[in-house]
């Protein structure tokens, strides 16, 4: 039964795994993400000594990425403020060493996939998976397919009003005060210096806020029967069920879903991501 490599690439690390033909993981590895030369190369040498012969490999990786089968630069990192990785081409080294198939989406679309299949959103017909970490990002499926228009959705980098008494002027390097410049991890050291977890009640309020706009938001244009948050930031002992409280009271009851019932924590854990990588390496082998 063929294998199928696992890669879940983010911004600080990247994920390794080996799974067989029936989604069991046999084999984990974490790389640091340094420049792409190094981090594809040690990847690849990783798959190699794990004598892999994939039918697939599937990558869910941090962009923008140029997801357009037909563009020239398919599968490469568009612009990022990732060093190294602008123009990046991802999914052309695991081509050539292996000569597979290989599939490549966003971290998040991937890990909405997993969770829609084996995770939180198992039997919903929709679900919006939000990371909260490095940078904030969400990925949503409805009826098994992924939302994709011009390019994917770039969630993170909506507009939310400001907290009353917010003055800080936001951590984006393209949009300062957006979403993920108010409440992704490196903006919230930006702010106060230090890890939320770290931090007390009133901070927790504070971004706990923000993510409730923005959840009032994707209720408004999406109306997901789930929401899934992930990421680092969203492990803070608490925020998630102070998230759920200012999405209720941010969407005023109007919208389908009540936050407090479908907002919820990632089904599969820290494995949505690997998980992610599966669901995409299935697709690229036509599963």
């Amino acid at each position: 039964m063929a294998e199928y490599g696992l890669i879940e690439g983010g911004g600080t690390k990247f994920v390794l795994g080996v799974a067989d033909g029936a989604g069991a993981i046999r084999a984990r590895e974490r790389l640091p993400t340094t420049t792409p030369d190094e981090t594809l190369g040690r990847a690849i040498a990783w798959f190699r000594a794990q004598g892999l012969a994939p039918g697939a490999i599937g990558i869910a990786c941090f962009g923008p990425l140029q997801l357009d089968p037909q563009a020239p630069d398919f599968g490469h990192v568009t612009h990022t403020v990732k060093p190294h990785w602008n123009g990046a081409d991802v999914i052309g080294p695991f081509r050539a060493a292996f000569g597979c198939p290989v599939g490549i989406e966003t971290d998040v679309n991937g890990a909405a996939l997993a969770e829609s299949l084996w995770g939180a959103g198992q039997g919903r017909r929709s679900l919006l998976y939000v990371t909260v970490g490095t940078g904030v990002g969400g990925g949503f499926i409805a009826d098994g397919t992924l939302l994709r228009g011009a390019s994917h959705p770039e969630m993170g980098h909506i507009r939310v009003p400001r907290h009353p008494g917010d003055r800080f002027a936001g951590d984006c390097a393209f949009h300062g005060d957006c979403l993920e410049g108010l409440v992704a991890g490196p903006a919230i050291r930006a702010r106060w210096g230090q890890p939320l977890s770290g931090l007390g009640a009133e901070e927790a309020e504070v971004v706990a806020w923000y993510l409730g706009q923005a959840i009032a938001t994707w209720q408004a244009t999406l109306q997901p029967d789930r929401i899934v948050l992930g990421g680092g930031v969203m492990e803070t002992t608490g925020l998630l069920e102070r998230v759920r409280e200012a999405a209720a009271a941010a969407g005023g009851d109007y919208f389908a879903g009540d936050p407090r019932e479908i907002v919820v924590a990632p089904g599969l854990g820290a494995d949505s991501g690997l998980r992610g990588a599966l669901a995409v390496a299935q697709r690229a082998a036509g599963r």
